[in-house]
C-alpha cells in the first residue's frame, strides 16, 4: 500500500507539472514584461498579498469534509492539505475528479472509501452555491437596478446558475436517503457560506485589479459579466475556465468600453496573482508533503540530501557574490568590459555604493564560512543581509524576471538550508582561515597597487580612468577595506563565541586517579599528570567512566593514545565526544592509537594513517645471556665493578631531591627547549606521582634517572623522562633499563613499553597513497628539525615486538593540515619565549579557541 501511495502521489505530481509547463508556454513573456512594466511595484505587492487572501475561504470545504470523517485531523494539517487541493482544483480543475482524489489521499487515513466519497461528494454538492447566489444577485442588478443592462441577453446563463441552489437545497431536504442523513441545516449554512465568500473574494480581486490598473469605468457593472463567465467556465468543466471564461470576459469589458489590449492585461494579471502563484505554493506544499513521505520511507536521506545541497548553493552563492562585488569595488572600470563579468554578475547581488559593496562583500564572506561551517548563530544574520541586499538590488537596478527567480532561489534555499545548521558555534579551521584570508590579503594588495597606479605623483602611474574612476573613490574603498576587516574579525568573533564550560574545564586529579584505580589505565594514561592536556569524562548514572586526553588546535581536538577507564564503554564515550564536539564545529584526532580502537572508529567515519610501531619488551623472556646482549652484558659489569648502583626511589620526593634531579635535566637538556602532551617534561608535581629509577656513582651521587609510567593495569610499565649528567658513562641510560627490566618482572609486569618509532615502514613504499608519501616527508624533516629521541634501530636491540600504532581523522579532512597541526602540538616547546618573533610565531600558527 506504501508503494501504491507513492506512485499515486508520483502520477499526480507528474500531471501537475506538466500542466504547468503548458500554462506558462502559453504566457508570451514579452506581454508579461510589458504588463507589470506598466504596473507600479506598490500595486503589485498588494495584487500579491490580496490574490492569497482571496483563496483562503475555499478552506471552509476542507474544515467540513473532515467534520464528516472518523479521523482527527490538526487545523494546521488541513489547512496546507486544502491550500494544495483547492488551488490544484482552481487551476487544474478536471472535472472536480483532481479535487476528490486529492482529498482522498489527504483526508482517508483511518477511514473507509465509502465514508470518504459521501464525504467528498456531500461538499462537492456545495462548490458552486455561492456562484448561484451570485447569479441571482446579478439578475437582480440588471432587471432590478438597471446595473449592468447591457448583459441582459446573457439571462438565461444566469438564469440557468440561479436555479441550481434552491434545487440542491430542496433536493437534499425532501431525499431521505442515509446519504443526507448527518448533514444538518447548520453545516449547509457553513458550506453555502464558505462557497459564497470563495465567489464573491475571486469577484472582488477581480475588480479590485481592474481599480488598480486605474481603468476609467464603472466597476459594478463588472459583477454581472464576471458571473456569467464563471457560469460558462463551470459548464465548460475547462481547468480554470481557461479559454471560456477567458472569452466571455473580453468580449463583456469589451461593451463596457474596455479596450481589448487592457481586458486582456486584466485577464493576465487576475491568472497570475489568483491561480498561477497560489498554485506555485500549493505545489511547493503538495511537493513537501510528498517529500514527506519518501523521506520517512527511505530513512531521513532525501531530507538530508536536499538540505546539504540547499545549504552548499547558499554557500557557493554568498562567496560568489563576495567576490563578484569586491571586483566591482577594486577594478570597477576594469570588469564592467569584461564579457564574463557582465555576464556572471546579473546572478550576483550589488549595491549602488562603492562602500557598502566592501562591507556587505566581507559580511558575505564572513556569514557564509558559517553557514559552511553549519553554525545556527549564522542563520539570522544571513537571513537580515540577503534581505538587505535584495531590497537594495530590487530598488537600485532595472527590474528583470531573471533577478526575481534569483532571490526567489536564495531564499528558498535558506530555508531549506536551516535544517542542517545545527551547530552551537563555528571553530576556524586552517582551510577557511587560508581561504578568507587570502580572499581578504589579495583584495588588499590589488587595490594599494591600482591605489598607487592611479596617484600622478608615483612613477608606476597609469591612466586611472582605465584602473579607476578617481582617487576620491579609491580612497573610500580603502577605508571600506579597513571596515571590511574588522566587520570581518567581528562577524568571526560573533560565530565562534560562547564556548562550553567542558572545553576549559580544570584539571581534577581525583577523578582522574579514580577511573585509573577502578577500571585501569593504559600506556599513555600518565600523561594526564602532566596537566598540559584538557580532560573530557564520559558519566553515567554520575560516576565517571571514561575519560580522554586532549589538546584544541584550530578546529581540531588531538586526543592523545586511547580512551581510558571502562573499556566496555569506550564506544559509548567516542560517541557522545564526537557529538559534543560536533556540536560546537570541533574534529576530533586521535594520535597514537592500537589498531583495535582504529578499526573501531573507522566505522564511526574515520579515516587512518599508521605513524610508526611501539616496541615491546617481553619481561618474561628478557635475558642478558646469549649473543643477542652480549654488547649490554659486558656493560653492567663493568658498571658493576665502578661501583654503579641502581635504586628506586618513592614518591613523595624532597625538594632537595627534586632540585638535584632539576640539575641533571637542565644540563642534559643543554638550553634546548622541552617537548610536551606525548612526552614528558620536568615537572615537580608530575614527578611526585611514580617512582623514579636513578644510576648513583661510586660516590652515591645521582648521575641518571628516570620517571616510570605505569598504566594502572600491572601489565605494562614504561619510562618517560631519561635524563644523565655530564659526569655519567657512555651507556649509562641502557643500565637504567636493563635494571628496570628485572624490577618490573619482579613487580609482576608483563611488558616495558619503549615507546614509538615514529613513521616505521610508513609511505615508504612507490604504491603508498600520495598523502601517505607526504605525510612520510612531513614526519621526516619535522623530526629532524626538532630532533626526537627513540629510534628504532636503538630500541630494536631489546624490542621483542612491535606494535602498530596510528593517527585517525576525520574522513573528508584534510590529512595534511591534520598532520602539521598535530607536529605543532607534539613539537611545540614548553617554554615559548614571552616576546619576540618566535612566540608571534607559534601564536599565528597555533590558532586555538581558548
Amino acid at each position: 500500500m506504501t508503494i501504491i501511495k507513492l506512485l499515486f502521489v508520483f502520477s499526480v505530481l507528474i500531471f501537475v507539472v506538466r500542466q504547468l509547463a503548458k500554462i506558462i508556454h502559453q504566457v508570451n513573456g514579452d506581454q508579461f514584461k510589458t504588463v507589470l512594466a506598466s504596473q507600479s511595484k506598490g500595486a503589485l505587492v498588494i495584487m500579491l498579498v490580496l490574490g492569497f487572501i482571496s483563496i483562503t475561504p475555499m478552506l471552509i470545504y476542507d474544515y467540513s469534509i473532515v467534520k464528516f470523517l472518523p479521523g482527527k485531523f490538526a487545523p494546521g494539517y488541513v489547512i496546507r492539505s486544502g491550500w494544495v487541493v483547492n488551488t490544484f482544483t482552481n487551476l487544474l480543475g478536471f472535472g472536480g475528479l483532481l479535487g476528490a482524489s486529492l482529498r482522498a489521499h489527504f483526508y482517508g487515513h483511518g477511514a473507509t472509501k465509502k465514508q470518504i466519497l459521501y464525504a467528498i461528494s456531500k461538499v462537492a454538492l456545495f462548490l458552486i452555491a455561492g456562484l448561484s447566489l451570485l447569479c441571482f444577485v446579478s439578475l437582480i442588478m440588471i432587471f432590478g437596478f438597471g446595473i449592468g443592462s447591457t448583459f441582459a441577453h446573457y439571462w438565461i446563463w444566469l438564469l440557468g446558475g440561479a436555479i441550481y441552489f434552491p434545487a440542491m437545497i430542496i433536493f437534499t431536504k425532501i431525499n431521505n436517503s442515509s446519504f443526507f442523513s448527518d448533514l444538518s441545516t447548520k453545516q449547509e449554512i457553513i458550506m453555502t457560506t464558505g462557497s459564497f465568500l470563495e465567489w464573491s473574494s475571486a469577484m472582488g480581486f477581480f475588480i479590485l485589479i481592474g481599480y488598480l490598473m486605474g481603468l476609467p469605468i464603472n466597476f459594478a457593472i463588472v459583477i454581472p459579466i464576471f458571473v456569467v463567465a464563471n457560469v460558462a467556465g463551470v459548464v465548460s468543466m475547462i481547468p480554470g475556465g481557461l479559454g471560456s471564461f477567458d472569452i466571455f470576459i473580453i468580449i463583456g469589458l469589451g461593451f463596457i468600453g474596455v479596450a481589448r489590449s487592457d481586458a486582456l492585461v486584466w485577464i493576465l494579471l487576475y491568472r497570475l496573482f489568483y491561480y498561477l502563484l497560489p498554485f506555485l505554493v500549493g505545489t511547493a506544499l503538495f511537493i513537501h508533503d510528498t517529500g514527506s513521505k519518501i523521506n520517512a520511507f527511505l530513512d531521513e536521506l532525501p531530507r538530508i540530501l536536499i538540505q546539504r545541497i540547499a545549504q552548499i548553493f547558499l554557500t557557493v552563492f554568498m562567496y560568489f557574490s563576495g567576490i563578484m562585488m569586491l571586483l566591482f569595488a577594486t577594478v570597477p572600470n576594469v570588469v564592467i568590459v569584461n564579457r564574463l563579468y557582465i555576464r556572471l554578475i546579473p546572478y550576483s547581488i550589488i549595491f549602488v555604493s562603492h562602500l557598502a559593496n566592501i562591507v556587505v562583500a566581507f559580511l558575505l564572506i564572513g556569514l557564509a564560512s558559517g553557514l559552511w561551517g553549519r553554525t545556527k548563530r549564522a542563520f539570522w544574520p544571513t537571513v537580515v543581509v540577503l534581505i538587505i541586499s535584495i531590497l537594495d538590488t530590487w530598488f537600485n537596478e532595472a527590474f528583470t524576471w531573471r533577478m526575481i527567480t534569483l532571490f526567489a532561489v536564495i531564499l528558498v534555499m535558506l530555508w531549506l538550508s536551516r535544517g542542517v545548521l545545527y551547530r552551537d558555534r563555528m571553530a576556524n579551521s586552517w582551510g577557511v582561515l587560508l581561504f578568507n584570508g587570502s580572499i581578504f590579503v589579495v583584495t588588499f594588495v590589488i587595490y594599494t597597487l591600482i591605489g598607487i597606479a592611479t596617484n600622478r605623483h608615483t612613477p608606476l602611474h597609469f591612466d586611472e580612468a582605465y584602473l579607476f574612476p578617481s582617487e576620491a573613490a579609491w580612497l573610500v574603498g580603502f577605508i571600506g577595506l579597513i571596515i571590511a576587516m574588522l566587520v570581518l574579525l567581528l562577524m568571526n568573533r560573533y560565530l565562534t563565541a560562547k564556548q562550553p564550560k567542558w572545553l576549559s574545564e580544570p584539571f581534577n586529579a581525583d577523578r582522574v586517579k579514580a577511573v585509573i584505580d577502578k577500571f585501569g589505565g593504559n600506556e599513555d594514561s600518565h600523561l594526564a599528570f602532566l596537566r598540559d592536556k584538557r580532560l573530557y569524562f564520559y558519566q553515567e548514572d554520575g560516576e565517571d567512566q571514561v575519560f580522554f586526553m586532549y589538546r584544541q588546535i584550530a578546529d581540531k581536538l588531538l586526543i592523545m593514545g586511547d580512551p581510558v577507564g571502562n573499556s566496555e564503554k569506550f564506544a559509548t564515550a567516542i560517541d557522545q565526544f564526537m557529538t559534543v564536539a560536533d556540536k560546537q564545529g570541533l574534529k576530533l584526532v586521535f594520535y597514537e592509537i592500537n589498531q583495535d580502537l582504529t578499526m573501531q572508529l573507522h566505522e564511526n567515519g574515520f579515516d587512518f594513517i599508521k605513524t610508526g610501531e611501539d616496541g615491546l619488551v617481553n619481561l618474561a623472556e628478557f635475558t642478558l645471556s646469549g649473543k643477542r646482549h652480549r654488547g649490554e652484558r659486558a656493560l653492567m659489569n663493568k658498571f658493576n665493578r665502578e661501583g654503579y648502583q641502581f635504586e628506586i626511589l618513592q614518591p613523595p620526593f624532597d625538594d632537595q631531591l627534586l632540585t638535584k634531579l632539576q640539575n641533571i635535566s637542565d644540563e642534559w637538556l643543554d638550553n634546548k627547549a622541552e617537548k610536551g602532551f606525548s612526552l614528558g617534561f620536568f615537572d615537580n608535581y608530575y614527578l611526585n606521582q611514580a617512582p623514579i629509577a636513578v644510576m648513583k656513582n661510586a660516590d652515591g651521587e645521582i648521575v641518571a634517572f628516570a620517571n616510570l609510567m605505569p598504566d594502572g593495569n600491572h601489565m605494562t610499565t614504561s619510562i618517560d623522562l631519561m635524563r644523565s649528567s655530564a659526569k655519567a658513562p657512555s651507556g649509562i641510560m641502557d643500565g637504567i633499563l636493563i635494571n628496570l627490566y628485572d624490577h618490573s618482572r619482579q613487580q609482576g609486569y608483563t611488558y616495558f613499553d619503549l615507546g614509538m618509532s615514529p613513521l616505521s615502514n610508513v609511505g615508504t613504499s612507490r604504491f603508498s597513497f600520495t598523502q601517505e608519501r607526504i605525510v612520510h616527508l612531513i614526519y621526516q624533516y619535522g623530526y629532524k628539525i626538532y630532533r626526537f629521541e627513540g629510534l628504532r634501530s636503538y630500541k630494536n636491540k631489546y624490542v621483542d615486538r612491535w606494535e602498530p600504532k596510528y593517527i585517525a581523522y576525520y574522513r573528508g579532512s584534510s590529512l595534511v593540515f591534520t598532520v602539521l597541526q598535530i607536529l605543532m602540538i607534539v613539537n611545540r616547546p614548553r617554554n615559548i619565549p614571552q616576546s619576540g618573533f618566535p612566540k608571534l610565531m607559534w601564536g599565528i600558527l597555533d590558532w586555538r579557541e581558548e
